[in-house]
């Protein structure tokens, strides 16, 4: 899942009945509890977020499952291919339940640190800071940095993402026009988007995108229906493929699926924005709805992709539909736009980070306007000549998952709920949840060495 807007929220897993058979529900109270032995009163971080235009729960659904369709799901068939079906099937599940429980243990590790800090609202690089200085004294010395590699790894991933799109964007559009045309390298039509990528991130007012943005989610939702279509019109018996792939690729399977499925930016943005983020979290909350939609949605994808296209399935099911059927070159270049547009929405964040935490603050002798607009193109810039270097998408969907989802989707918010839950020293019976997220960390550092070793080995082999 690569649709990420804002990087910031906080909220609990909620609902009464839920909160019973938690522990989270014990931190909360325990908190509380100190707050009222200080003599001050409990602090909610809900009841003081001030919020101009909140969603309702279904509204943040739609938005939850909106972000899922875009180039990740795309990519799952590659995904199967590089794992095999039986593989594949189960570890898109394992992985679907492993994001989505970090994705309640940052959300309620956020909730904690707002109400003990007394504060509506934490990013996530400032939840990173406040949760080191509360946890173990051996970890202090990260706090001063703690921010910055937080930013790094947020900003390397976005960066990543519109490395992807381009290179989807060129590769799509290359597809269709060879047919018509002289042949042309994929290189020469990302040359040819370069200067409308910048005109579109020249644009400082995202609400002029939304209405594009809302076309490009309607015509998406019309291609996904179309590619398929085409999956399963002569759609081959699935003993044709194998159900367990090379080990070797297994690493790039986890990379291309955590890039597909990971959704820690758009998680938070969402939960943060919700009219009542106590619906987020729990068993019959938001997040579990819409994640368990989409991992079978991805899992349906990656299969039946497979099944239909095996060995030659790309970085992109769309590159595998007919080349010269007048209906899949339009279902490629309206792919295309709508990853144009919100390529827009991926670089902002990227900027935002950049400009706002460490730019624009330094700039004394310079129009800052000016320089915002540098930047802007400079991150257009280093996208494109990094695209145009290396233009296989595949290994980079998987290189960027591994590199970067790998710590910000599971190694960070284990760390974070370690340091959260440090002063009480509240890890359960036999320390399970400080047992539990050891292992996350240790998940989260071996997807990150062995995903992007493999990933940079085959892109090595491949140049």
């Amino acid at each position: 899942m690569s649709e990420s807007l804002s990087l910031t929220g906080i909220g609990p897993p909620s609902d009464t009945k839920d909160q019973k058979s938690k522990s989270y529900a014990v931190n909360v109270q325990q908190e509380n509890m100190s707050l009222n032995a200080n003599g001050s009163p409990p602090y909610d971080p809900h009841a003081h977020r001030i919020l101009e235009h909140p969603t309702t729960n279904s509204e943040t659904l739609i938005h939850l499952l909106k972000g899922s369709l875009g180039t990740g799901i795309l990519a799952m068939p590659n995904a199967f291919y590089n794992s095999g079906l039986l593989i594949g099937t189960v570890g898109t599940i394992l992985i679907g339940i492993l994001c989505t429980y970090c994705l309640h243990v940052l959300v309620r590790s956020q909730y904690l640190l707002c109400k003990r800090h007394r504060v509506p609202i934490l990013s996530y690089p400032d939840s990173m800071k406040y949760a080191l200085q509360d946890g173990p004294a051996f970890l202090k010395f990260g706090v001063p940095l703690s921010a910055i590699v937080v930013d790094g790894f947020l900003i390397v991933y976005q960066l990543g993402i519109c490395c992807v799109y381009i290179m989807f964007i060129g590769t799509s559009i290359q597809q269709v026009m060879d047919i018509y045309i002289q042949p042309l390298n994929e290189r020469y039509y990302m040359l040819m988007m370069l200067i409308p990528l910048v005109s579109i991130i020249l644009i400082r007012n995202l609400k002029l995108l939304a209405p594009f943005s809302q076309g490009a989610n309607i015509i998406t939702f019309v291609g996904l229906a179309i590619v398929l279509w085409y999956i399963f019109t002569d759609l081959p018996p699935i003993s044709s493929r194998p159900l367990i792939g090379e080990p070797r690729k297994y690493t790039l399977f986890v990379g291309t699926t955590l890039f597909a499925l990971e959704a820690v930016g758009v998680v938070l943005a969402l939960e943060n924005n919700m009219k009542t983020p106590a619906s987020f979290g729990g068993t019959t909350g938001v997040l579990n709805i819409g994640m368990t939609i989409i991992t079978v949605m991805y899992v349906g994808m990656g299969f039946f992709g497979y099944v239909k296209y095996g060995e030659d399935a790309k970085g992109s099911v769309t590159l595998n539909l007919p080349e010269k059927d007048y209906l899949c070159q339009a279902v490629k270049l309206i792919f295309a736009f709508a990853i144009f547009i919100t390529y827009a929405l991926q670089a902002y964040v990227p900027v935002d980070i950049i400009w706002n935490t460490y730019m624009k603050k330094r700039i004394q002798n310079w129009d800052k306007t000016t320089m915002e607009y540098l930047l802007r193109i400079s991150v257009v810039v280093v996208t494109f000549l990094l695209a145009v270097a290396i233009p296989l998408l595949e290994l980079f969907i998987s290189l960027f998952g591994a590199l970067c989802l790998s710590v910000l989707g599971i190694g960070f918010p284990a760390l974070i709920e370690i340091c959260v839950l440090w002063p009480e020293r509240n890890f359960g019976r036999f320390n399970y949840v400080l047992i539990k997220d050891i292992i996350l960390i240790i998940i989260g550092i071996l997807a990150l060495v062995l995903g992007t070793y493999i990933s940079l080995q085959d892109i090595a082999k491949k140049l």
